[in-house]
């Protein structure tokens, strides 16, 4: 038979198991309610940190700031001592320092020399650090950007060079680094860090910490990419502004020349070209003509292009030989000319009763329209081109020749920019066709002459786009 003893210690033990069952509940409740707050409060903070790359691009970021926000961001996140960003440098060959935030152990081997240094000066070590770049598969920053797969190290024997720090006061304990990949594009490395003191980081925090460096990598290559167009329009403004100096340099109209009809058009392929054509008051009874093309395309060429204007018109004036004025030009713009540019020209001279004298540097045959015949002739004087040889050649070549220009007759100057557009099937406009288009409108006068020849080249070239400067000058005796 129970007793009352044993039912009342029964009922204690029940008591007592419900009362431990219901504490064990209780800290369980609390444990989770504790582990709900630091999720909450991580989620807060990587919310935080992806909401403030957010609000960076919302307007203009400076590359520093982004570093910073990047660093400092990801080590609040996974609180730690420290953080570091490298970055590939323009070569692709090494990973340069972008940002090193305080309290970051140095994540790269430090020479002895350096480290008893800092034990003193502890600015000496932090210098090396910020000045120091890393090769491809140099330590465990150059391993992680080579291999591009990140790693978390609570044990530092697979970073040896980090190892021989540990009994410094500057060692590592725990670590991650993660490569900056985005596409095809391995940009550097972010990496935290906690002293040799701090705490381990456990699998959760890897696992956010590689989710940072994938938002990082994202940024960083947004920032570029807004950085190449800023200075893509930057340049686009600059060329405008050199296309807008360049036409200022090119004659607006031709002036009047009693007894010659005389019509000139520059058409460069992009902002600024080096094809260049002038007309020249050599004296009150002369006018000079010029065109000329550099060898090559875009800014290097228009401002060879505009230096041999300024030599051209300084040697020009009251010089009657053109022979004479193109040598003096060679002279001057071959000490500065490197050796893979030159120079083509033909320069003309015409006298107040329309008699025209040139000399060719090399340039494209003038093509001269016979009225009475109606044929066109190629006129090939001598010549080589300007800024390849001193003079010695040069000179011997280049001489006066006076062209028969009778009324009706038309000379046409053009660039290779005209015979050599190309249709879509790439086959050339050619010297055949420029001089049935010369046949055909030569009558029409010198500006109604280009007009269609222009226009004939642009229909002969249809979608393809044009590779080259067009220039053309037409000379018709009335």
């Amino acid at each position: 038979m129970i007793g009352p003893t044993f039912l009342f210690g029964l009922l204690i033990a029940c008591v007592a198991g419900w009362v431990y069952t219901v504490y064990r509940m209780s800290r369980r409740v609390h444990a989770l309610e504790r582990s709900k707050e630091e999720i909450q409060v991580e989620e807060s903070l990587v919310f935080d940190f992806l909401h403030g790359l957010g609000e960076a691009f919302r307007e203009t970021i400076r590359p520093n700031e982004l570093h910073r926000l990047i660093v400092e961001g990801a080590t609040r996140v996974l609180d730690a001592s420290g953080g570091a960003l490298y970055l590939t440098d323009r070569t692709g060959t090494k990973l340069m320092p972008a940002y090193i935030s305080k309290g970051c152990p140095p994540l790269v081997e430090v020479p002895p020399d350096i480290l008893q240094q800092a034990a003193g000066t502890p600015s000496a070590l932090e210098s090396y650090v910020r000045l120091h770049n890393v090769a491809v598969g140099e330590g465990l920053l150059g391993r992680v950007w080579q291999g591009g797969h990140p790693v978390s190290l609570n044990e530092l024997s697979e970073a040896p060079e980090l190892g021989k720090m540990q009994t410094t006061t500057f060692a590592a304990g725990a670590v991650m680094v993660s490569p900056l990949l985005y596409g095809r594009q391995n940009m550097g490395v972010l990496a935290v860090a906690n002293g040799a003191k701090g705490s381990r980081f456990s699998q959760s925090d890897f696992v956010v910490f590689k989710s940072i460096s994938e938002q990082s990598a994202f940024a960083l290559y947004n920032a570029i990419i807004y950085s190449e167009a800023n200075e893509k329009k930057r340049l686009d403004h600059d060329l405008e502004i050199a296309r807008d100096i360049q036409r200022v340099l090119l004659p607006a109209e031709a002036p009047a020349v009693v007894g010659l009809d005389v019509y000139g058009i520059n058409v460069p392929a992009h902002q600024v070209g080096g094809d260049y054509f002038d007309y020249i008051k050599v004296d009150d009874n002369h006018l000079g003509i010029a065109i000329a093309d550099v060898s090559g395309k875009g800014v290097p060429a228009s401002l060879i292009m505009a230096i041999c204007r300024t030599v051209l018109r300084s040697q020009a004036a009251n010089n009657l030989s053109p022979g004479d004025v193109l040598k003096s030009v060679n002279r001057q713009l071959y000490p500065d000319i490197k050796e893979d540019m030159f120079i083509s020209m033909l320069y003309l001279i015409v006298d107040k009763t329309g008699g025209i004298t040139l000399a060719r540097a090399g340039h494209d045959s003038p093509l001269l329209y016979k009225s009475e015949s109606q044929n066109v002739i190629p006129l090939k004087p001598p010549g080589m081109v300007l800024g390849i040889d001193s003079g010695s050649v040069f000179d011997r070549l280049t001489n006066d020749f006076t062209v028969p220009l009778e009324r009706d007759d038309c000379l046409v100057l053009y660039t290779d920019g005209v015979t050599e557009a190309l249709d879509n099937d790439e086959n050339e406009f050619g010297v055949e066709r420029l001089i049935a288009s010369i046949r055909a409108n030569a009558q029409k006068g010198a500006q109604a002459l280009v007009t269609r020849v222009i226009d004939e080249v642009r229909d002969f070239a249809g979608s393809t786009p044009q590779h080259d400067d067009i220039t053309l000058i037409a000379i018709r005796k009335t």
